[in-house]
């Protein structure tokens, strides 16, 4: 197997929030999709926004759960300056800040908002090596 994640997919609450939120909030780039799933393209990735029963219900598991999911998805930056915008970005889109931007104990700089349906986002700069795909349209 190659190692790689191809899409991220995340159940929702209500889908149309979300689209606005990723789409109109954040300016994620979004696909023609069928009515019930949102597909954005991301450098090298994709993100579906999917019903939250719905995705359950096709992997066969139960959609109750709450708190932390045990994961985050992170979005890495080129500098503190746009950390610090991306999150305001997505706070003035509806994201609930959940640690304010600073200093990190591994030498970067971060911070963390959620989105409409609690998923953690991670915005970050790593001053020691970038994280991601090189940037094209710089």
């Amino acid at each position: 197997m190659k190692p790689r994640i191809s899409m991220i997919t995340l159940g929702v609450r209500h889908l149309d929030t979300s689209i606005r939120f990723y789409k109109d909030g954040l300016g994620f780039p979004k696909m023609d999709s069928p009515p019930t799933i949102a597909f954005f393209t991301l450098h090298g990735s994709w993100l579906g926004l999917y019903g939250r029963d719905s995705l359950a219900e096709d992997a066969t598991v139960s959609p109750e759960g709450s708190g932390f999911p045990g994961f985050a998805l992170a979005h890495n930056v080129s500098s503190e300056s746009e950390v610090e915008k991306v999150i305001e970005q997505a706070v003035s889109a509806g994201a609930t800040l959940v640690k304010p931007a600073q200093k990190v104990f591994w030498g970067g700089y971060s911070g963390y908002f959620k989105d409409p349906d609690g998923y953690l986002w991670e915005v970050a700069h790593n001053p020691h090596f970038w994280v991601g795909p090189e940037d094209t349209n710089a």
